[in-house]
């Protein structure tokens, strides 16, 4: 069994798609995973996989999501290995003294049409910065997120993946609960 994170999009945001922790532990447990930790209300699941490939486990958590909750839930699986990459690729390091100034979006998949990105002039938005990393936009904004005219391009960045992001201290978080 290796631990695997599941990263959960657009749950329980303004009291939308809600999806109670209590309802993703036992739905889960229901599916026959085991070691299961969910952290924070916005989609979050660390859990034992007997080595189903990520993709396949995403797609089958979907599936069951959307029947159980009758609405769709993207999810995004990556195995402790693929997160502790993330970690180590980081290319801000200085930004983890700060760790509310650094954010990670995790994608669905490697994006093939890199165009809207490549569009984005990085003078517009100093002094905020990011970085695509194979699936990975690492988005630095050093005066924090919630007014980054960047962070809100990047909310949508039209990939043609499926996007979802966190904070640094959520992705360390969830590196060290996959470890536990």
């Amino acid at each position: 069994m290796t631990s695997h994170i599941a990263l959960l999009r657009g749950i329980n945001v303004g009291g939308n798609k809600k999806f109670p922790m209590a309802r993703q532990r036992a739905l889960m447990a229901e599916l026959g995973f085991e070691g299961v930790t969910v952290h924070l209300q916005s989609g979050n699941i660390v859990f034992a996989d007997p080595g189903t490939p990520p993709d396949h486990t995403a797609r089958t958590l979907e599936d069951a999501f959307a029947a159980d909750l009758g609405f769709s839930v993207p999810v995004m699986v990556r195995t402790r290995d693929e997160l502790a990459a993330v970690v180590d690729a980081n290319p801000y390091p200085a930004a983890t003294a700060e760790p509310k100034t650094l954010h990670v979006i995790f994608l669905s998949d490697v994006p093939t049409d890199t165009s809207a990105l490549d569009a984005l002039d990085p003078a517009a938005y100093a002094p905020d910065e990011f970085r695509l990393v194979g699936r990975e936009i690492y988005l630095f904004c050093p005066d924090g997120i919630g007014r980054s005219k960047l962070a809100a391009k990047l909310a949508n960045p039209r990939l043609g993946v499926t996007a979802t992001a966190r904070n640094w201290n959520t992705v360390t978080k969830l590196l060290a609960l996959a470890d536990t």
